[in-house]
């Protein structure tokens, strides 16, 4: 298939727009608010979320909604791309776009709800009363599990686009699905580092548990990405009788060329990329996208004080990678309908 930067720019962007998402949401329904006694003395208690919190979650806004925009640049009419939400019995693509938007929801009310917590953290506080906005925590409670939901939702829907389409072998794999979801995950836990070391935040008690799953991640979507190359590349040739249905009865081949010139079946389907190319872009996949960022979170855990400067080159290394993959995520899949000009 011929990559559109469109759809790879989609891909990237949401999935860690959403894996951070699903992150802030698994953190609020386990982990967030860190509370103890309130230093005001008595019975009352204080608590507080990381900073990153409302930092993740209007990031996380940006990435989501700069990818689904991107994405309609591949229509060739975008004004009609919400006519796509009323198949979503029968089409992914149709429940992608329904669950994205259901995911937006918990998402604003939380950027919300973090307003009007900062704004409150900024008023006199009355030493007379509990901590103010503790009233919200049992709102970030649920929204934090709907937003974890929704976010794991919209990349499997997204997943299933392309594994459900069964003339492209490289696609319609058992990998696809997996690999999706923790590219996602990946993403987001790489923007989530980032997040926590700016300037003005206070580190998060999790960050290393955050950079040991950095490392588990970063290992199994490499060694996922490898099983599914060697499974693409040992998959058999599709033949002309195999894609028409005739190879039953033997050889099936043109006796004529379909086309003398190219038309929009060979231009979109019949990209070719050369088997020496692929290799040396796959190397960079997997040292830029996961080794040398498994290796600055390793750096991270042994030495604190390196982890600003660690996580920005993760992050930029990461994304690199990934973009790289997803780039060929296309550009190898070949469809069906090639055999038909004997491609």
């Amino acid at each position: 298939m011929r990559p559109t930067f469109s759809i790879i720019l989609f891909t990237v962007l949401s999935g860690a727009g959403y894996g951070l998402w699903f992150l802030i949401g698994l953190a609020l329904t386990t982990l967030w608010p860190h509370c103890g006694p309130s230093q005001r003395g008595g019975s009352f208690t204080f608590c507080v979320y990381p900073a990153a919190l409302p930092c993740g979650l209007i990031v996380g806004f940006a990435l989501v909604s700069a990818g689904l925009l991107s994405s309609l640049g591949h229509l060739g009419q975008p004004r009609r791309a919400w006519r796509a939400l009323s198949q979503w019995r029968s089409s992914w693509l149709s429940r992608e776009g329904v669950a994205s938007i259901l995911t937006y929801a918990p998402a604003l009310a939380l950027i919300v709800i973090e307003g009007m917590r900062l704004r409150s953290a900024m008023q006199p506080a009355d030493l007379s009363a509990p901590a103010a906005g503790m009233n919200l925590d049992g709102w970030n409670l649920a929204l934090g599990a709907l937003l974890a939901v929704g976010s794991a939702a919209t990349v499997f829907c997204t997943a299933h686009i392309y594994a459900s389409l069964m003339p492209i072998r490289a696609w319609h794999n058992r990998y696809v699905v997996p690999g999706y979801l923790l590219l996602g995950l990946y993403g987001g836990a790489l923007c989530l580092w980032v997040l926590e070391t700016l300037p003005g935040t206070w580190r998060m008690r999790e960050t290393p548990g955050l950079l040991v799953g950095l490392v588990v991640v970063a290992t199994a979507s490499a060694l996922l990405k490898v099983f599914y190359w060697r499974q693409i590349d040992r998959a058999p040739t599709v033949s002309a009788g195999h894609a028409i249905g005739l190879e039953s009865l033997g050889s099936v081949r043109s006796f004529e060329q379909p086309h003398t010139e190219e038309n929009y079946l060979t231009h979109e389907m019949g990209f070719v990329l050369a088997r020496k190319h692929s290799r040396k872009l796959r190397a960079i996949a997997l040292l830029a996208g996961f080794l040398v960022p498994a290796l600055l979170a390793l750096l991270g855990l042994a030495m604190p004080a390196t982890r600003f400067a660690a996580g920005w080159l993760a992050l930029v290394s990461g994304m690199t990678g990934v973009f790289v993959e997803r780039w060929l995520f296309f550009a190898e899949a070949k469809h069906a309908v090639m055999a038909y000009y004997g491609r």
